[in-house]
């Protein structure tokens, strides 16, 4: 070993930051707060998706109106070329780690309004924004926000394995071993 290699080796940290990115990811990813503003008709699914029936709150969502408050900005509906400095704006004011996540066809590609002519509308949220999560449909239901909303939860905590929260949803057979033991014990 030269004596380079034992110079690296002998400067390797203590506590590598990684572990403590995996700790902090968790209340990350359950404790959302959202910037809650609907640019068109997907807006009205975005209501419903924090009402009684879905509730997004049980899965760490909470709805903020100012933007130094959240790290998640919902872009919901069509995009005009007026309203884009507004989102830039307010994304910008997001205090980091942040994320967005784009709901409905007109935020992803435009929707029926894209057009290489057109002068009004922006081509999704992408060109202005970069976008981490999206959720198709026109307008997507609030069971796709969610799902959209999970996801996010999944790529902030590193993967479906690390998110402790949905362990026993998503891993396949671990939930059946688990009902089956709940079984057991009745």
């Amino acid at each position: 070993m030269s004596s380079e290699e034992k110079l690296v080796r002998s400067v390797e940290p203590v506590v590598r930051l990684a572990v403590l990115e995996d700790i902090l990811s968790l209340p990350r990813a359950s404790s959302l707060m959202v910037l809650t503003f609907g640019l068109a008709c997907c807006a009205i699914e975005m209501m419903a998706a924090g009402v009684n029936k879905f509730d997004w709150g049980r899965f760490g969502v909470i709805p903020r109106s100012t933007p130094r408050q959240a790290d998640l900005m919902i872009v919901a509906g069509t995009i005009s070329r007026k309203m884009a400095p507004t989102i830039v704006t307010l994304w910008e004011q997001m205090a980091a780690p942040k994320w967005v996540l784009a709901m409905g066809n007109c935020a992803i590609s435009g929707g029926p309004f894209a057009d290489k002519e057109q002068y009004a509308i922006v081509n999704g949220a992408d060109e202005i924004v970069p976008v981490d999560v999206y959720v198709p449909g026109c307008p997507p239901r609030p069971e796709g926000l969610i799902q959209g909303i999970l996801a996010l939860q999944d790529k902030i905590t590193g993967g479906q394995r690390n998110n402790l929260l949905r362990r026993f949803d998503r891993l396949g057979g671990q939930k059946r071993d688990f009902v089956e033991r709940i079984k057991r014990i009745e």
